[in-house]
C-alpha cells in the first residue's frame, strides 16, 4: 500500500485520457508569454506560469531557498496576466498545483524521443500521508501526428502507449512511475501546458466529470521504425557513456533513472515532456 494518498484510477496504467478541449475556442496565449531557456527532453523553452515563490524561472522547488515540495506554486505575475485563460484551465480541478508552465518543443525524431524517455521525480520532499503528485498535459496546438510516448520499461517496446496530440488532447500522467517523451515529427513547435496536480478527491472527481480513461490506442508508428530507433538509442548510449567515462563521471547519470537532478542544471537533466 502506497504510504501516500492516490487514485485508483491510475493504478492499471499510470495514465488517463479527458475528453478532449475546444481549443480553438481560446486565444493563443502561448505566444504571448515569457519564456526562458530551459533545456528538457529535446529541443525546449519553457514559460512558468507558476513556480516554486513567483519568479520567472523554472528551478525545482527544492533547490529554493527554503526547499519545498512541488506544491503550492507560486504564480508569476508577468505571464499570469498575459494567459489568464490557461491559469484558469490549470485551477479548474481545484487540486493543489505546485509548478505550471507552457513547453516549447522543437521537432524531433522517434529514436530522439526514446532516447530523451525519462521519470520525473515529482515527489522530492512529499511527506508521506499526503496526496502523491502527478502531471497534467493540455496540448495547445494541433499535432495529429505527435504522441506521448509512454513506457513502464524504459528498454521494452511492448510497454509502451503513444498517446495522440491533436488541439485539446488532455491527460494527467504519474510521470514518476511511467518513462515519458513526446514524439513530434512536425515542422512547427508543439505547445503544451503542463501542471502539477496532488491527488485527492478534488482530481478524483474532476477525471470523472471529463470521463477519465485508463487505457486509449496508441498512435500506429511502423515496427522498422521502432526497430531502427533502438538501434539508433543504443549507439547513442554507448557514445554517452564512453565520453562520460572519459571524463571520470558515472556513465548511469541522467540515463534510465528518475530525473532527480531535475532543475540542478540544464546539461544533465531531463525534466519534463
Amino acid at each position: 500500500m502506497s504510504p501516500y494518498i492516490t487514485l485508483d484510477v491510475f493504478e492499471e496504467t499510470g495514465y488517463v485520457v479527458l475528453d478532449p478541449y475546444d481549443q480553438s475556442a481560446d486565444p493563443a496565449e502561448w505566444l504571448d508569454i515569457e519564456y526562458v531557456d530551459w533545456k528538457s527532453s529535446g529541443d525546449t523553452r519553457f514559460a512558468p506560469l507558476a513556480s516554486a515563490y513567483g519568479d520567472l524561472e523554472c528551478d525545482g522547488f527544492w533547490n529554493h531557498t527554503p526547499p519545498k515540495t512541488d506544491k503550492d506554486g507560486v504564480w508569476v505575475p508577468a505571464n499570469v496576466e498575459k494567459a489568464p485563460r490557461l491559469v484558469e484551465r490549470a485551477k479548474e480541478p481545484g487540486a493543489n498545483i505546485g509548478r505550471c508552465r507552457v513547453i516549447e518543443l522543437q521537432p524531433n525524431s522517434y529514436a530522439d524521443t526514446i532516447y530523451n524517455l525519462h521519470r520525473d521525480d515529482n515527489n522530492r520532499l512529499n511527506p508521506e500521508g499526503t496526496g502523491w503528485i502527478v502531471r497534467g498535459f493540455f496540448n495547445l496546438t494541433d499535432d495529429p501526428d505527435s504522441a506521448m510516448v509512454l513506457r513502464e520499461d524504459k528498454d521494452d517496446p511492448s510497454t509502451e502507449t503513444r498517446i495522440p496530440l491533436p488541439a485539446g488532447a488532455q491527460l494527467i500522467v504519474d510521470t514518476q512511475r511511467l518513462y515519458h517523451a513526446v514524439f513530434h515529427p512536425g515542422s512547427q513547435p508543439r505547445y503544451n501546458l503542463i501542471t502539477s496536480w496532488t491527488s485527492g478527491p478534488e482530481l478524483g472527481a474532476y477525471i470523472e466529470k471529463y470521463h477519465g480513461r485508463s487505457r486509449v490506442d496508441s498512435l500506429p508508428v511502423d515496427s522498422s521504425v521502432i526497430d531502427a530507433a533502438t538501434e539508433e538509442v543504443a549507439r547513442r548510449r554507448a557514445a554517452r557513456a564512453a565520453a562520460l567515462a572519459a571524463r571520470g563521471k558515472d556513465p548511469r547519470f541522467g540515463d534510465g533513472t528518475l530525473a532527480a537532478s531535475e532543475g540542478m542544471g540544464q546539461t544533465e537533466v531531463l525534466s519534463e515532456a
